[in-house]
């Protein structure tokens, strides 16, 4: 899908990816339109699905949430049910933040983020490889984070 936006929509989407929590009265301010087309716009972005929600970012060490690991699964078996009832389950386990399935080697890679090392190994003991679907497990433990950021790069990309 080829997207046309113009200038005005995507310095609207920088703005929000930066502070959600801008009232539209100070986006229109930033991007220099008037109140109501700019709640327009932002409302045609979300109705588009080019906004999907507005959150709070929270800081996963100041809540004591230090470790991050980087899991790559492969599967017993890779059936189109088996990807599905694998994908369903984790969905279910809050620690997952992210999951992709990948290219190469590797059917899955998920992003788990845990109080420490002993919760991380509790999750993987009785939680994932309690899984009969999980054929093999990798963990690859992050040590320090360089970069981590939720901004796209609009201005690279349209």
């Amino acid at each position: 899908m080829t997207l046309s936006l113009a200038k005005q929509d995507v310095e609207i989407l920088k703005l929000l990816q930066q502070d959600a929590t801008l009232s539209t009265a100070a986006v229109a301010e930033y991007i220099n339109i008037s109140q109501s087309p700019c709640w327009r716009r932002i409302s045609r972005l979300e109705e588009q699905g080019l906004i999907r929600q507005r959150v709070a970012l929270l800081d996963r060490s100041a809540l004591g949430m230090e470790v991050v690991v980087f899991a790559t699964i492969n599967l017993t078996s890779t059936g189109r049910q088996n990807l599905l009832a694998f994908e369903q389950e984790i969905g279910r386990h809050p620690e997952v933040m992210e999951c992709y399935t990948m290219t190469g080697i590797w059917d899955y890679m998920l992003k788990i983020v845990t109080r420490d090392i002993r919760h991380y190994e509790d999750f993987v003991r009785n939680t994932l490889t309690a899984s009969p679907a999980i054929r093999e497990l990798h963990s690859h433990m992050a040590v320090t984070e360089i970069k981590n950021v939720t901004q796209l790069p609009l201005e690279t990309q349209l």
